[in-house]
């Protein structure tokens, strides 16, 4: 308890939540972290797969980053309508849910949920990435570094929403100055001829330029407007008035991400910059812009932190979603439970463990897992879309037309976008994606077809009255006389109902040993022991209890244990564990109850 304390904080009362909300300066470097970190490796990304048909081929990030900008804009302002429209949150499973029915909105959930492991498990290796190509002695030791980082960020998330706000802020902005400055100074340099360009290597290659190979680099660039959604899925986390300040952030966002993007893409086209194994675009264009002083690792630095808690805005996304979920009936219900500092501490920490996961079984690899990156997200987009001009169809109200021509472009775009990712990834890991959204859907259904069971056989209907009063008999299975014993029969005594010790009988000594004990300590209670020809503790008590309930259907039987509990955890293994298999045993048979009296020894 005391660790605990010590690394997640003193509870909060309930009534400090509306405290805990976020500015918007918070709420930007919690939320938008995810999207604006993209901006480190998206244009890497279009790279890797343009260098496949020669260097001559690189020209093409150009036309396919502005492709990519014009999905940017689209989804900022199609967004913001949602905000404005499902201001509780839940962005595109909310949407889905209201309009276009129970599947499309599991669908949308499920890819969601796969996209924010994904985004935690890339964010971190990405980061990682950027530490050891500065550090390269680093690298063999990239998976135990991310590992340490998820976990850093578990800790701090639970310390509740604004105080990890505050903690993240100031690197976020440090992260998101030095990429700014890095990308004007560059570009004036590239623009006054300051700088001189790369002479890259001849690079032989190895497929045709083809529209397909475009459309690979195009998907794999897409990677740069995943964590868009984010903010949509948490509006409730805005102080008043939530909408707005929400939309507020969504823009500033939007203008921060297109402009770095935008700005690397021109950079590396500029110096004909090509990817390498050991040393990310970033790195190789800060090397350009500012040699190798303290600037080049103040670039380093804020690129691995913004990449790192690129990370916390899933951590901001996930549980939410979960508790929407959860409230809905389709995950667990710990989930929409508030931990000690109002936080969904469950969310938290079933993310950060899959994460972990991840990244193990990847090896800390970015280019391994952005295969499986952005699939999901823009399915969830595309749902969310389509949802949106279902609404504007029937909702219709003010300037609803011209809502339905927005959305109606992002359903089209983000569509579009889905088919190309769909098929040009598919076969580099992203039908890991689909298979996981079909588990998730199949779980989702299952977890609800058992609330709604369990609903159905304890509601109270009509044709139900009052239960009248039963018979009860209270039962003390015992294998000797001691403090612990008697401690059970004071409690059962207590308790309405005929009392009956039971002992079984695998040694007649020590049973007629018992027997005289118990007349002296029984407290008038019956002693009955029971035979066992095969020594058989736990079986001979349960036929003894299935015998009653046969011979009085009508009968409550209340088992009263007593159980001897240590001092020490570790010294558990040295008692005997009958109590614990005995209440096993019982726990699932009808119309038994169990009770149990603990008796703590003294250190």
């Amino acid at each position: 308890m005391f660790l605990k304390r010590w690394l997640v904080g003193d509870p909060l009362k309930s009534n400090q939540a509306a405290h805990e909300r976020l500015s918007k300066t918070l709420a930007l470097a919690i939320f938008s972290s995810n999207a604006i970190s993209s901006v480190a490796y998206a244009t890497e990304e279009i790279l890797l797969v343009l260098i496949l048909a020669g260097t001559a081929a690189v020209a093409w990030s150009i036309p396919i980053s502005f492709a990519i900008l014009f999905l940017v804009v689209v989804l900022t302002i199609s967004y913001r309508q949602i905000i404005y429209e499902y201001p509780s949150g839940g962005g595109a499973y909310i949407v889905a849910r209201n309009n276009l029915g129970e599947l499309p909105s599991l669908i949308a959930a499920a890819a969601l949920i796969i996209d924010y492991v994904l985004t935690v498990a890339v964010s971190v290796a990405a980061g990682i990435a950027a530490l050891t190509s500065a550090v390269p002695s680093l690298f063999p030791h990239r998976v135990a570094l991310g590992l340490v980082a998820i976990i850093f960020i578990i800790v701090m998330n639970l310390r509740g929403v604004r105080e990890s706000g505050k903690f993240f802020a100031v690197p976020t902005y440090f992260a998101i100055g030095a990429l700014g400055v890095m990308v004007v100074v560059g570009n004036i340099q590239a623009f006054f001829g300051q700088s001189v360009s790369l002479s890259p290597d001849h690079q032989t290659a190895i497929e045709e330029l083809t529209l397909f190979l475009i459309l690979r680099s195009f998907a794999a660039g897409c990677s740069a407007v995943t964590g868009m959604e984010v903010i949509s899925n948490g509006v409730k986390a805005f102080r008043q008035p939530e909408s707005q300040n929400a939309s507020t952030t969504m823009i500033c966002m939007s203008l921060i991400l297109a402009a770095l993007f935008m700005g690397i893409t021109f950079l590396a086209d500029h110096y004909a910059v090509l990817p390498k194994t050991d040393e990310t675009i970033i790195s190789q264009l800060a090397h350009l812009t500012f040699g190798t002083g303290a600037l080049y690792y103040a670039i380093q630095i804020g690129t691995l932190l913004l990449l790192i808690l690129a990370a916390n805005s899933a951590f901001a996304g996930f549980p939410h979603l979960a508790s929407i979920l959860a409230r809905d009936g389709y995950m667990p219900r710990q989930m929409a439970t508030f931990g000690d500092r109002l936080v969904f501490s469950n969310g938290i920490i079933i993310l950060g463990v899959f994460a972990c996961f991840l990244l193990i079984l990847f090896h800390g690899d970015t280019h391994a897992l952005i295969p499986l990156y952005a699939v999901g997200v823009f399915i969830s987009f595309t749902l969310s879309q389509t949802g949106m001009v279902r609404r504007w169809l029937t909702k219709k109200g003010p300037h609803w037309r011209k809502n339905l021509i927005v959305n109606g472009a992002g359903a089209i775009t983000t569509g579009i976008a889905t088919i190309i990712l769909a098929t040009t990834k598919f076969t580099h890991g992203a039908w890991i994606v689909f298979l996981l959204i079909f588990i998730l859907v199949l779980m989702f259904r299952s977890i609800h077809s058992h609330y709604k069971a369990v609903a159905a056989q304890i509601a109270l209907t009509r044709d139900h009255r009052p239960p009248l009063p039963r018979r009860n008999i209270v039962l003390i299975p015992i294998n000797g006389v001691n403090k612990a014993v008697i401690r059970a029969v004071d409690y059962a005594r207590s308790r309405p109902g005929e009392i009956r010790a039971v002992m079984v009988d695998v040694d007649p000594e020590s049973t007629a040993r018992i027997q005289i004990q118990w007349a002296q300590w029984g407290c008038g209670v019956n002693l009955f022991a029971l035979p066992s020809p095969y020594r058989s503790v736990l079986g001979s008590l349960l036929d003894y209890i299935e015998n009653i309930l046969e011979k009085e259907p009508d009968i409550w039987v209340t088992v009263v244990i007593p159980e001897i509990l240590p001092a020490h955890w570790w010294q558990g293994i040295l008692h005997n564990q009958r109590a614990l298999l005995l209440k096993t045993a019982l726990l699932f048979k009808e119309r038994v109850i169990l009770t149990d009296v603990p008796f703590h020894l003294k250190r």
